[in-house]
C-alpha cells in the first residue's frame, strides 16, 4: 500500500489528474477539492461534525452537461489516518436525465498514483458508439 499523503499533496496530485471541479465531502462541505476536505476537518476539529469510522466520502461530477443530458459522477473513499490520506476505492457512475445507471465502473485497490486521470474515468462508462454514416443514404433503384 502506498504510504499516506498530506492533504496539499494529496490534492495537488488529484488535482494533476483533472479532478479539479467541485466536491462534497461526507455529503457536504462543497468545494473545490482541497477547500471541501478542509473545511469538513475544520469542522471536526470544532465539535461541529465527527469523523466518520471508516473512509471519508468524497463526491463529485466529472460530465456536466446540464439537467437535460447524461452525467457521470465519481465517488472517491479517502482513507484518513492521524492527519494523512490515502486514496482506496473510487466509482465512477453515467446516469441520464431521468437518473437512471447507464453504466457504473469501480475501482478497487487504487492508490493516488495508480487512480486514473478525470478522463480515463470518464470512458470508463462513456459508450458513445460512432456510427460510420454514408455519405449519401441507399436507396432503391428503378
Amino acid at each position: 500500500m502506498e504510504a499516506l499523503l498530506d492533504l496539499d499533496t494529496f490534492a495537488r496530485i488529484l488535482t494533476e489528474k483533472g479532478f479539479n471541479g467541485y466536491f462534497h465531502t461526507q455529503g457536504a462541505y462543497g468545494g473545490k477539492f482541497k477547500d471541501s476536505i478542509s473545511e469538513y476537518l475544520e469542522d471536526c476539529k470544532n465539535g461541529k461534525d465527527s469523523l466518520p469510522k471508516e473512509d471519508l466520502l468524497l463526491t463529485g461530477y466529472l460530465q456536466w452537461s446540464g439537467e437535460d443530458k447524461p452525467s457521470v459522477r465519481c465517488i472517491m473513499l479517502v482513507k484518513y489516518l492521524n492527519g494523512k490520506f490515502s486514496l482506496n476505492r473510487m466509482e465512477v457512475a453515467r446516469k441520464d436525465q431521468f437518473g437512471q445507471l447507464l453504466k457504473k465502473a469501480e475501482l478497487t485497490n487504487l492508490s493516488v498514483i495508480s487512480a486514473p486521470s478525470a478522463s480515463q474515468a470518464v470512458a470508463l462508462v462513456n459508450d458513445e458508439q460512432h456510427q460510420k454514416t454514408d455519405k449519401c443514404p441507399k436507396r432503391f433503384k428503378l
